[in-house]
């Protein structure tokens, strides 16, 4: 009589094992593409609801913080990886797996995690939160990316500089093709520029803070954050750069609200204008889109110095209330509004000096927003164009002859800098507005590197700053 085959005893089952930073991590990514959310409003929350329990770390903290931000630059050229992985288009593969597959490439190439762990983690993290089935697909992909590094890969997908720079550059540097030849042309051509812009774009930026005038200084906050843990401003009189790990909710003066977390190329931009000659009295400022508060905070403390007033203007009422929290206590008088700066609540003339920092692009802070760079489009100049020019043309209104008004905005694109000011001023789609151009480049001293001017252009790359844009123009009729 034969004997039957012996079966081999199948394995017991085993329960997938809960790592919480992953887990944290990939909710904040879901949350990025579910609900277009930005990690740097997401993850905080995220990141104290997981300080609750005792086995969750700073170490943990720091981690989770890396692989979303990190996994967030790099999307496109992990998305571009991942693509010569799998046996469809990405666009077939579901968004939750997706993820997924990204956060284990930034583990595998962006890390120093060792490879077994990083496969092991991120096929952990797929039985948890999509199911064993479709962690065997997690695991065979990222086997199959793990098969090369970085270099490599990049060899692989991107074309040689010489083929097609702009493409080459994307991928190697993790940027959309329209957005690299947008700053191209804003730096003026040359490699080295703008591969060291892009390479800023993707370093995580240091932490600033701002000493509001009249209720603290930068030597208060030096020494309340430690010699070891901060240092002076680069170029403002006010800032002082936190060490990486520095907490700004730990020192009195941010608790309070006498200092802010602000960059410091925004403190240059108020600043500038309030630096700027005007002709005649010097008591009425206006922040045409003040929402939500820095610049504003620096401005009314700025001007109460002075014994001048400033009105906060924000059109979403609930930023407005951000604006008037950022300058409680402030020592002078001030007016927090909400108004449209299209349709001013105020005479016209009626202003000494004027800020409008206008929505836009926000191309300019790509560092603290990684994802706006794979979510923007190249249409969504059009959307803002009427925008900017209209509230350019309402502060050239609502300042006086003789006064300043400074135009500024968070994007180095020339579509939302120099044109929109030029348009305004030449009449296009309007009437010519009588006003001159003041060179905004001695109002910010010390500053390198700021070009032929009149108008002010900040890099990440040369000033360590967001990349903000500022002209200053005085109504002359």
């Amino acid at each position: 009589m034969s004997q039957q085959p012996r079966r081999r005893p199948s394995k017991p089952y085993r329960r997938p094992q809960k790592d919480p930073v992953r887990i944290l991590a990939f909710e904040a990514l879901r949350a990025v593409d579910e609900r277009d959310a930005y990690a740097n409003l997401v993850l905080p929350p995220l990141l104290r609801k997981a300080r609750e329990s005792p086995d969750f770390d700073s170490r943990d903290a720091a981690l989770a913080t890396e692989l979303v931000y990190g996994t967030l630059r790099r999307q496109g050229t992990y998305d571009a990886i991942v693509a010569q992985c799998v046996d469809r288009p990405l666009r077939e593969v579901d968004p939750p797996v997706l993820d997924v597959l990204t956060l284990g490439a930034h583990q595998l190439l962006g890390t120093r995690i060792p490879t077994h762990a990083a496969v092991s983690a991120s096929v952990e993290l797929a039985r948890v939160v999509l199911g064993d089935g479709r962690a065997k697909f997690v695991n065979a992909v990222l086997r199959k990316v793990a098969a090369h590094g970085m270099d490599d890969w990049l060899e692989r997908i991107a074309p040689a500089y010489d083929e097609d720079a702009e493409e080459h550059l994307g991928l190697v540097h993790a940027h959309p093709r329209w957005i690299v030849s947008a700053l191209w042309d804003a730096l003026g051509g040359g490699r080295a520029g703008i591969e060291d812009l892009l390479e800023a774009d993707n370093e995580r930026p240091e932490v600033t803070l701002v000493a509001r005038p009249g209720r603290s200084t930068a030597e208060e906050l030096l020494t309340a954050a430690g010699e070891d843990r901060a240092l002076p401003g680069r170029w403002s009189p006010y800032a002082v750069r936190l060490a990486e790990g520095g907490e700004p909710g730990a020192l009195d003066a941010v608790r309070e609200g006498r200092a802010g977390v602000q960059d410091e190329g925004s403190q240059l931009v108020a600043l500038a204008l309030a630096g700027a000659p005007v002709e005649g009295e010097d008591r009425r400022w206006l922040d045409a889109c003040a929402g939500p508060g820095g610049k504003a905070a620096l401005l009314a403390a700025l001007a109460a110095e002075r014994g001048a007033a400033l009105v906060a203007s924000e059109k979403q009422p609930h930023r407005a209330g951000l604006v008037a929290r950022a300058l409680a206590g402030n020592p002078g008088p001030y007016t927090v509004i909400a108004a449209d700066g299209t349709r001013p609540a105020w005479r016209p003339g009626a202003f000494d000096r004027v800020l409008v920092d206008v929505p836009c692009t926000g191309l300019g802070a790509l560092r603290r927003r990684p994802e706006a760079r794979w979510r923007r489009r190249p249409e969504d100049l059009d959307g803002f164009a009427p925008l900017q020019r209209e509230l350019l043309r309402q502060a050239l209104a609502a300042v006086r002859v003789g006064g300043v008004v400074g135009y500024a905005t968070c994007s180095p694109h020339l579509a939302e800098t120099r044109a929109v000011v030029d348009d305004v001023l030449k009449g296009r789609g309007g009437h010519p507005v009588a006003a001159e151009w003041i060179d905004a480049r001695p109002l910010m001293p010390g500053v390198p590197a700021l070009g032929d001017g009149p108008d002010v252009q900040l890099w990440p790359h040369l000033h360590g700053t967001d990349a903000m844009y500022l002209a200053l123009l005085r109504r002359t009729a």
